[in-house]
């Protein structure tokens, strides 16, 4: 038994993409051939989730405009786990450089609650779950609005046998690598040259951990990124930055760091030690939220399962 949806004319393409490319990832969730004539798109046989799925779709696309594969496995993830869709009736959302983000897991939404109203938020969990990418987006909002002056971004330098110093170029060519992902998440958001001039009037600054010793941060947001490569005086050394009007972010993944035998990562230290803390926050993500891709998810998965075994 054959089902039909019939979306608003402006919106089939964004939910199916530039000439259908979403159309065989679709078929893949519903396990079933899907045609599409017009703004009409039906399944060839009954799928119960089929027509409250198409409803989930055309109303992120009215949102967001033309859906991502990522974005449509976390629409699907979010209708499949019915406790999650009891929740969802409102989403928090972030406005940047007038885009609006919204939260794509359950473990996304947690986070987007607790930062308006956090000094300290640790966002910690696997590869591909958005932890750096919304701690991005939120910090430019908050530096877009006026309700904070900089951005300030850094990671942990972990060298291979070379010290920073030796490597060509100056500081911010030194660091380019360490922090594309950083900018790749800006970009979202702003273009190239809005980046550009936001470094140069020092509303957004980047700057190796180890810079950090000895400053004082003021009405700005402060991410660490990659945190568990930090060590624990390291991370004490960062969040004691914090000075009036400062929030500060620390993102990383327990389960990857690439500290030597030698160094203990701090970042599980702090969230034990600091998560009782009024104005702390501590989100974990685990590989169900994972929006990178569904195979990403699939793989963080398997090395979660290894590593349980």
């Amino acid at each position: 038994m054959s089902q039909s949806y019939v979306f608003k004319p402006d919106n089939v393409q964004l939910v199916l993409g530039a000439n259908d490319s979403n159309l065989s990832y679709l078929e893949m969730l519903m396990a079933s051939d899907i045609s599409v004539r017009g703004t009409s798109i039906s399944v060839s046989e009954d799928v119960p989730l089929f027509i409250p799925f198409m409803k989930r779709l055309e109303k992120a696309a009215e949102e967001r405009g033309v859906l991502k594969e990522s974005e449509i496995f976390m629409e699907f993830q979010l209708l499949s786990e019915p406790e999650t869709l009891q929740q969802d009736s409102e989403n928090p959302a972030i406005v940047a450089a007038g885009r609006t983000i919204y939260p794509r897991s359950r473990a996304e939404k947690e986070l987007f609650s607790v930062l308006p109203s956090s000094d300290v938020v640790f966002s910690v969990g696997p590869a591909g779950t958005g932890k750096t990418f919304v701690a991005v987006i939120w910090a430019l909002s908050e530096v877009l609005s006026g309700r904070k002056g900089k951005l300030l971004l850094t990671r942990p330098v972990v060298e291979a046998g070379e010290s920073l110093g030796f490597l060509p170029g100056d500081l911010k060519q030194k660091l380019g690598p360490y922090l594309n992902p950083l900018y790749d998440a800006a970009e979202y958001v702003l273009t190239p040259h809005q980046i550009k001039r936001m470094e140069e009037n020092g509303t957004l600054e980047i700057a190796p951990l180890a810079y950090m010793r000895g400053r004082s941060v003021n009405n700005a947001v402060m991410i660490l990124d990659e945190a568990q490569n930090a060590t624990r005086s390291q991370i004490k050394m960062f969040l004691t930055r914090l000075g009036e009007n400062c929030q500060a972010i620390v993102t990383g993944d327990p389960s990857q760091t690439d500290l030597s035998s030698r160094q203990e990562s701090g970042l599980e230290e702090a969230v034990s030690i600091l998560s009782g803390i009024k104005g702390v926050s501590v989100v974990r993500f685990s590989h169900s939220d994972t929006v990178r891709s569904r195979i990403v998810r699939e793989i963080v998965r398997a090395y979660s399962i290894r590593e349980e075994e």
